[in-house]
């Protein structure tokens, strides 16, 4: 999904939970191992006074497009906090399968987001809507 961006340069944000960590940093050497560049890597609280810190380290480098790793609730704050303070997209924006949630959607401020499901399959947001794609079957 990052190659449809036609990114060389990410940052990554994410939850402070180790499997979200270690998702972050497994992304980060595969990034690294295919001569792309991680700009900046910054994690979050499920629950913030404002996220702002974390948004200007996630956004401070411009990279050309961010990766995201978290749960909705703590997404939810953190992703309205880049929308209104920094330069971050959502349509450069690819996300992990826990952020398939329709809460996301609903929010308002995730148009374009964009991610793979746990199956497989595809998300994005569209508007306040969220639309998955089962995996594609494999071809004889």
């Amino acid at each position: 999904m990052l190659g449809d961006l036609d990114a060389h340069s990410i940052a990554i944000g994410h939850a402070r939970d180790d499997p979200f960590r270690t998702a972050a940093a497994e992304v980060a050497a595969a990034w690294r191992d295919g001569g792309g560049v991680v700009t900046a890597t910054a994690d979050w609280p499920e629950e913030a006074a404002s996220w702002l810190r974390q948004a200007r380290r996630l956004t401070a480098y411009a990279p050309d497009a961010w990766v995201v790793l978290a749960r909705p609730p703590g997404w939810l704050g953190m992703g309205r906090r880049l929308a209104a303070s920094t330069d971050w997209t959502p349509t450069r924006t690819v996300a992990g399968s826990a952020l398939a949630d329709a809460s996301v959607a609903a929010a308002g401020v995730f148009d374009g987001l964009r991610g793979a499901t746990a199956d497989g399959g595809t998300w994005y947001v569209r508007g306040r809507l969220l639309v998955t794609h089962p995996p594609t079957p494999d071809c004889p």
